[in-house]
């Protein structure tokens, strides 16, 4: 007991250095291929690379000497400001040598994303509508919605760019359909999602797995799950399979209301049409069957992962860890949390304070050393209703042990 308080002791002393986040835009996850594309075959500037780098952007906006595609693009790489993104490109619009690409395009966007000047963004698109200069690549748009979506949070403007595409002469691909129709399902916008895949014949997507997957996902969040069948239905009639996430999807569904006996029976459909379940599959079921106190089951469940030859992962340990745990089945999940440690699959915070507080009752001061020493082994501080509890183990006869301070203890 005083190796753990003096573990515990060290772990209070050592300091933690916070986490560096990089900045969204500083990722090569925007712009990744546009960037690329530029227009080599202008004639090149007089200016050398170092002299684009410290000169100022407005004054060789205003040179009279060409600019090369690249060096338009250093300017918009260059700039101090993102939101003057607009008004530079509109500057570098008026001179005789403007040749815009999709390159171009891209970092006045992503400019204004930065500065999260969206109002602009709209008004460079009907710019580049008009001007009608460049082919644009559905990347390009892919990432314009995205921007819309995710940093605007203008859903609505995201469908309408998608719609709009064709007036650029610019089809979407399924990807960037899709990604229009998951933005939906996350922002619960249920009513709108049937209505843009119902138009997605307009816009010439031939509908996959992923995309009706999508549309199971939105039906399974609103509570529709009668519809979420019929899609399931659907797939063949559309040359699609349904895949390992169409039933993780379901079942999830299906658990989450009570019907684990339903999702069980998507267990075999999925074995009967050769789809191969994955952890997240038994780790769905394995909860279900926990909280309707079917523990047992869930062992067996997890017996069934192991014999079928799929790699459970921490949360497949931790689940049957909680129904050994909800099931007051104390020196079981002790045993259970050896075979996780054996496999590297540390338990929970939480796992270690309801175990720790049934070998309590149950008087078991032999296995509620090891249990402390692995807590404290893996960086977890007993608290003090912890501390109580255990002294109240060791001492049952109450004693002064209640009256302890927490220095005293950390003293002893």
């Amino acid at each position: 007991m005083h190796s753990v308080i003096n573990s515990y002791r060290t772990m209070c002393a050592c300091h933690y250095r916070p986490f560096i986040h990089k900045l969204i835009f500083q990722s090569p996850l925007y712009f990744p291929l546009s960037l690329q594309r530029s227009n080599l075959g202008a004639p090149s500037s007089p200016f050398s690379s170092s002299q684009l780098q410290n000169s100022d952007d407005t004054n060789l906006i205003n040179s009279k000497d060409w600019l090369s595609s690249n060096e338009v693009i250093k300017i918009f790489q260059n700039l101090k400001n993102p939101s003057s993104a607009l008004t530079a490109f509109n500057q570098i619009s008026n001179r005789k040598d403007y040749r815009p690409n999709e390159a171009i395009y891209s970092l006045v966007v992503k400019n204004l994303a930065m500065g999260k000047n969206f109002d602009a963004i709209e008004t460079l698109m009907e710019k580049i509508k008009i001007e009608r200069k460049c082919r644009l690549s559905d990347e390009f748009f892919y990432n314009v919605i995205k921007i819309y979506g995710h940093l605007g949070g203008r859903i609505n403007k995201a469908i309408e760019t998608l719609f709009d595409m064709p007036n650029y002469k610019c089809f979407p691909s399924v990807k960037t359909f899709n990604f229009v129709l998951n933005l939906l399902v996350n922002t619960k916008q249920f009513d709108v999602v049937h209505k843009v895949y119902m138009r997605g014949s307009e816009l010439g997507v031939e509908i996959d797995a992923c995309c009706l997957n999508i549309i199971v996902k939105g039906l399974c969040r609103c509570g529709e799950m009668d519809a979420a069948y019929k899609v399931f239905d659907e797939f063949p009639k559309q040359n699609c399979r349904p895949n390992v996430r169409t039933f993780s999807t379901m079942m999830h569904a299906l658990c989450e209301r009570g019907c684990v006996d339903e999702a069980l029976s998507l267990l075999e459909r999925m074995e009967k049409e050769d789809v191969e379940p994955d952890a997240i599959v038994f780790n769905t079921l394995i909860s279900g069957l926990r909280k309707q106190r079917r523990v047992d089951e869930g062992i067996d469940m997890f017996k069934k992962v192991m014999m079928k030859g799929c790699d459970p992962n921490s949360g497949t340990y931790q689940e049957v860890l909680y129904a050994l745990l909800d099931a007051k089945r104390f020196l079981e999940a002790k045993d259970f949390m050896a075979v996780m440690i054996d496999k590297r699959v540390n338990p929970s915070f939480e796992s270690y304070k309801v175990i720790v507080h049934g070998l309590c009752d149950g008087k078991l001061v032999g296995d509620l050393d090891w249990v402390l020493r692995q807590m404290v082994r893996h960086g977890f501080v007993p608290r003090m209703g912890m501390w109580r509890k255990i002294l109240g183990c060791l001492f049952p006869d109450g004693g002064c042990c209640t009256t302890y301070t927490y220095d005293e203890i950390l003293a002893n």
